[in-house]
C-alpha cells in the first residue's frame, strides 16, 4: 500500500495509490496520514479499501510530506560502508544517532531554500522509516511490526554548521526544508527493504548510487537499537543514512546553490524533484 498526501501547503488531504499510479483520495475514511492512522488495525483497514472506488485527485496536484504531524524527527549517521569512507570516519561500532527538527519537514518537490549565510549545503538522499507501533525495549524480531512504513527523506545538510560551528549536528540538519519526506509512504509488504536502490543526480549528472544492502546497521537493527534508550512513538521518523557520493567529500568539494535541480529516488518509494532557492522567510 502507498499512501500519500497531496494538495497545498496546510490543505493536504490523505490519498492512496491505485495500480495504475493515481492518487485517490481518502478523506472518506481518514483525516489525514497522521500518527494515529499508523497502527497495525489502521493499516488494515485502509488496506482493505478499494482504491478504484475512492475519487481520483486532481491532475498536477502538489504532493505534501508523506506524513502529518510527525513528531520526533531521528537521524543515523554513517550508515553505510563506503560513506563513512569517504567522510574518512571511521567505521561506527553503534550506530551515530543525531535529531533533526519536524519543522524542516516538506515536500518530495517543494524547492530547498538555502539558509541564511549557507555556503555548504549538500545532499544525501536516504531511506527514511516511519514508526507505526510503540517500540520500546524489544527485540529484533519485533522491529518490523514496529514499522508503519518506509519513504525517501532527503537528507539536506549545510555542512559549515553541521561540522565548523561546534556543538551538535542538528544545527546543520534542520532548516526549514532541509527534510523532503515522500512522495509516498510505502508499507513494508510492497518491499524487499535491505536490497532498495538509492541514487541522486544534481543539473543531470548522477552523484549517489547506492543499495540499502550495503547499510553498516539494517533497519530492524536500528529500531531495536534505539529502542534500548528511548520509546519510539507512532509518527516517529528515522532516517538511515546516506551511500557515498554527497558534495563534501568530492576533491575539490561541490555544494548546492540557487537554480541548481536536485532529482533523487529509490526503488519501490519513487522519487523526488527540488529546485535550489535562494534564502528567504520559509
Amino acid at each position: 500500500m502507498k499512501l500519500v498526501r497531496f494538495g497545498e501547503l496546510g490543505s493536504e488531504r490523505p490519498g492512496i495509490m491505485d495500480k495504475s499510479g493515481a492518487i485517490r483520495d481518502l478523506s472518506s475514511f481518514i483525516d489525514d496520514v497522521s500518527p494515529r492512522h499508523l497502527g497495525k488495525a489502521s493499516l488494515k483497514r485502509l488496506g482493505a479499501i478499494d482504491p478504484e472506488t475512492l475519487p481520483v485527485a486532481p491532475t498536477g496536484v502538489r504532493i505534501g510530506p508523506c506524513i502529518a504531524d510527525a513528531n520526533n524527527f531521528i537521524s543515523i549517521g554513517l550508515n553505510y560502508v563506503d560513506h563513512a569512507i569517504e567522510s574518512k570516519a571511521p567505521i561506527p561500532p553503534e550506530p551515530i544517532v543525531f535529531n533533526k527538527l519536524n519543522s524542516c519537514i516538506s515536500g518530495p518537490n517543494d524547492p530547498i531554500v538555502l539558509l541564511k549565510g549557507s555556503e555548504k549545503t549538500d545532499w544525501e538522499a536516504e531511506v527514511a522509516m516511519v514508526i507505526g507501533e510503540p517500540a520500546y525495549l524489544i527485540d529484533e524480531s519485533e522491529a518490523m511490526s514496529k514499522i508503519a512504513g518506509f519513504c525517501i527523506c532527503h537528507d539536506v545538510s549545510e555542512r559549515a554548521f553541521q561540522l565548523e560551528r561546534g556543538g551538535q549536528w542538528m544545527k546543520g540538519k534542520s532548516g526549514p526544508t532541509y527534510g523532503p519526506l515522500g512522495p509516498w509512504l510505502v508499507t513494508a509488504d510492497e518491499l524487499d527493504v535491505q536490497n532498495l536502490d538509492v541514487w541522486l543526480e544534481v543539473n543531470g549528472e548522477r552523484m549517489q548510487s547506492g543499495t540499502t544492502a550495503k547499510m553498516i546497521f539494517g533497519f530492524t537493527a536500528i529500531i531495536t537499537y534505539l529502542s534500548q534508550f528511548m520509546k519510539l512513538m507512532p509518527g516517529d521518523i528515522v532516517t538511515t543514512g546516506t551511500p557515498r557520493g554527497v558534495g563534501m567529500a568530492m576533491d575539490p568539494p561541490r555544494f548546492l546553490k540557487a537554480g541548481d535541480i536536485v532529482r533523487l529516488g529509490v526503488s519501490g518509494l519513487g522519487e523526488q524533484r527540488q529546485e535550489v532557492a535562494p534564502h528567504r522567510a520559509v
